[in-house]
């Protein structure tokens, strides 16, 4: 045990010591180089135990196969934001959500937004990627709270998420286990929708202090349709990306098309715009139209000089944006891989099974479980199957019903994903919304309040089926 928490403990301190000495640029680096030297002691682990080179190797890339998709979706969205802003999608999405969302109840507006998208799209990530752009914008123009916007944008997402038969995440925690997936959703309303409604409480109370007053709310609207040609038009590319994800397209084709779909409106609507772009880099392009779209798929939009009042607001997205982010999945998913080739993942969680002696016991080890994989395998797939085929035989002895670890596991391993900043979908969502982690994850409080609650109700056997209900 002591040789394989050797590299957990080694991390734990290099990843302190970055944050201690680089602060809140210790994501864009120095992390990565942590997770490296962590990486590098794991494989010494997996050969003191005997391990070949070719086992240790295969390790790493079976992770980093995982998460290629990811990745890809990732640098899919970067280019989506650029496309959206140089076609005028986020700024119609900002300017006329300035008209239709008050300040007083926009964080408790956002997340109920954001849960009604993502129950329909069953991801919540493309629910960030869209809305959450969008909503984020108008946040900054309000002078409002990004963390918290940012929290409510992810309450949300992943309530929908979460109870969505669309949703990936969903279909795996209950096959994982082996329980209808109906009854699977049916069953996490008990810790689904206590916790929203105690999140939606906390943020219609929260004020809005420091709100625009209605002439800075004007004068960013009047900014807003001088740089762009705004109309209900420049949406279309938004209803495309909802319609597609009805429709069951695949996340990452659905993307590029609205990537795609977005360039040609930039185009046909806002032909100056991209020009501007161009000419401001390289005023001697001889076909500026086609090189400000390029430049806006891959380094995102820029503002024209002078336009300070925008630049804050829309100065994002292109793929070169996701670049450091990929660079921390690579370093995570390497870590995580290994952990998991070497056995010391497995190890781990046999030794947290060792403490139970009741259900309080088994339902607290298993959402441990799923938050140690998520720190350490980086990847909220592996910490919802590792866990939940480890745990089967703990639930089938002691006469509980599967229904209660698929649930357990999406309190835990689907929902604390995201509060970790080198996990794939904490990644993301720092990368897609703009706020770190560490910043909105107090403020995503149905991600913390749900794993908390499920604890509470094992304890206090709440809602844990016996096991009369029929596998599949």
């Amino acid at each position: 045990m002591l040789l394989s928490l050797a590299p957990i403990l080694l991390l734990v301190a290099l990843l302190s010591a970055s944050v201690a000495l680089f602060g809140s640029d210790a994501s864009y680096g120095p992390n990565q180089v942590a997770l490296v030297v962590a990486a590098a002691a794991t494989m010494l682990v997996g050969w003191w135990r005997g391990m070949s080179w070719q086992q240790i190797q295969d390790g790493m890339v079976s992770a980093i196969t995982v998460s290629i998709m990811p990745m890809m979706i990732l640098l899919s969205v970067g280019a989506l934001i650029g496309s959206w802003i140089i076609s005028g999608t986020v700024p119609g999405m900002i300017f006329y959500g300035l008209q239709l969302l008050n300040p007083d109840i926009f964080y408790a507006a956002s997340a109920v937004i954001c849960a009604l998208a993502s129950l329909s799209l069953g991801s919540s990530w493309t629910v960030a990627g869209t809305l959450g752009i969008g909503l984020m914008g108008i946040a900054t123009t309000y002078g409002l709270s990004p963390a918290i916007t940012a929290g409510a944008i992810i309450s949300g997402a992943y309530f929908g998420d979460k109870l969505s038969p669309l949703s990936d995440t969903t279909n795996l925690a209950a096959a994982a286990v082996g329980v209808d997936l109906f009854e699977h959703i049916k069953n996490m309303l008990w810790t689904t929708l206590p916790a929203f409604a105690l999140a939606l409480l906390f943020f219609a109370a929260i004020g809005s202090e420091g709100a625009a007053a209605p002439d800075d709310i004007t004068r960013i609207r009047a900014a807003l349709s001088d740089q762009f040609a705004i109309t209900p038009w420049v949406l279309s590319p938004l209803v495309l990306m909802l319609a597609m994800i009805y429709f069951k397209i695949p996340a990452y084709p659905a993307i590029l098309l609205c990537t795609f779909c977005g360039a040609a409106y930039g185009a046909l609507f806002q032909p100056e715009v991209v020009r501007s772009m161009a000419l401001t880099a390289h005023p001697e392009s001889p076909a500026p139209l086609l090189q400000g779209l390029w430049m806006a798929l891959f380094s995102g939009y820029q503002s024209p000089i002078g336009a300070d009042q925008l630049s804050q607001l829309l100065d994002k997205g292109g793929l070169a944006s996701m670049l450091n982010t990929i660079f921390l999945i690579l370093t995570a998913m390497t870590f995580g891989g290994l952990l998991d080739s070497t056995g010391i993942l497995r190890q781990l969680l046999d030794w947290v099974l060792k403490g139970v002696k009741r259900t309080g016991d088994l339902i607290l080890a298993t959402v441990g479980g799923g938050i140690i994989t998520n720190i350490l395998a980086a990847d909220q797939f592996l910490a919802i199957t590792l866990p939940g085929r480890l745990f089967i035989s703990a639930y089938d002895d002691r006469g509980l019903s599967r229904l209660s670890l698929s649930r357990t596991l999406e309190d835990s391993a689907t929902l604390t994903s995201v509060l970790v900043p080198w996990n794939t979908c904490g990644a993301f969502m720092a990368a897609t919304l703009g706020v770190a982690t560490f910043d909105y994850a107090p403020y995503a409080l149905f991600n913390l309040i749900c794993p908390v609650l499920a604890i509470l109700f094992g304890y206090l056997m709440i809602a844990q089926p016996q096991r009369t209900t029929v596998s599949v």
